[in-house]
């Protein structure tokens, strides 16, 4: 049984403040994209649950979070039937794509029909929580306006697809060292804007409402991905932002023939300036 584990961009981001429990309460507007790993899973008649991936420079061991899943999993219900999954990675890591949480989302879903377990919805979310914020979303639907820690999900209306370009600089950034920078503002915007724009599919409106709380101390710690920012800005898209906690960014076009030309134009690099192409992901949002 393959199951698919999205990734995610974020179009609004604010933090209102620090939690008593040390994590950060905030507000995001959340998109699925159509990049995606891709689970495997097969029943294991060992009882154990092994973890196999393409990706060499992932850890597949206790910490993975696709074993985390599954171990929660197990533990809340009493089961103890194994599995054998396989991980194909596609969604750059230390990117906020998402790409962890959406694998743990993937393993709930995937193992709790092979394990026939039934669980509802509701409670795959609450397990989902306890992974990390961001799995209920994956859970949840292909756009939403969420807050808490990111964990209360609500669903938010997408007027039109819209076509992005992933811009993945070799920087990578860790989200408690860019959490640990971010200055709380005294009035946070509310992200009224971008929920109404994301709703009406008005493309020029979301690209002046695109807004990440995250960014300023990102390009801080990472000069580097500030540049590649600099650099999306002048190729004249709607708008463009780094996603997350980093260091992806994305620039948003008005149209799939737009969205060719700035990826096109990214993945040759400028040799002129000594800049060399780099990663890049032509997406649209999840249908």
């Amino acid at each position: 049984m393959r199951v698919l584990a999205p990734a995610k961009v974020n179009l609004f981001l604010e933090v209102l403040g620090r939690r008593a429990d040390g994590y950060h309460e905030i507000a995001t507007l959340i998109l699925a994209i159509d990049l995606a790993d891709e689970l495997d899973f097969r029943p294991n008649g060992s009882g154990d649950v092994s973890l196999t991936c393409d990706d060499p420079g992932l850890p597949t061991g206790p910490e993975n979070l696709v074993l985390k899943a599954a171990t929660r999993l197990r533990d809340s219900t009493g089961c103890t039937a194994g599995a054998q999954i396989q991980l194909r990675k596609r969604i750059p890591a230390a990117a906020g794509l998402g790409g962890g949480s959406s694998d743990a989302a993937a393993t709930l879903v995937g193992l709790n029909e092979l394990w026939k377990l039934a669980l509802s919805p509701a409670a795959l979310g609450r397990l989902g929580s306890e992974i990390g914020s961001d799995v209920p979303f994956f859970l949840d639907g292909t756009a939403a306006w969420c807050t808490g820690r990111g964990d209360v999900v609500a669903p938010a209306a997408v007027g039109r697809p819209l076509d992005l370009v992933l811009v993945k600089p070799p920087e990578g950034l860790r989200t408690a060292d860019v959490y640990g920078r971010v200055r709380v503002p005294a009035r946070p915007s509310d992200g009224a804007v971008a929920r109404a724009a994301l709703a009406e599919g008005d493309v020029e409106a979301l690209g002046r409402a695109l807004h990440n709380r995250l960014q300023e101390p990102a390009f801080e710690l990472a000069p580097a991905v500030a540049e590649w920012h600099r650099r999306l800005e002048r190729m004249g898209t709607a708008g463009c932002l780094m996603t997350g906690s980093g260091s992806c960014l994305f620039a948003l076009c008005r149209s799939p023939a737009e969205a060719r030309r700035v990826h096109d134009d990214l993945s040759r690099g400028w040799p002129s300036a000594g800049v060399p192409p780099t990663r890049t992901f032509l997406v649209r949002s999840r249908p």
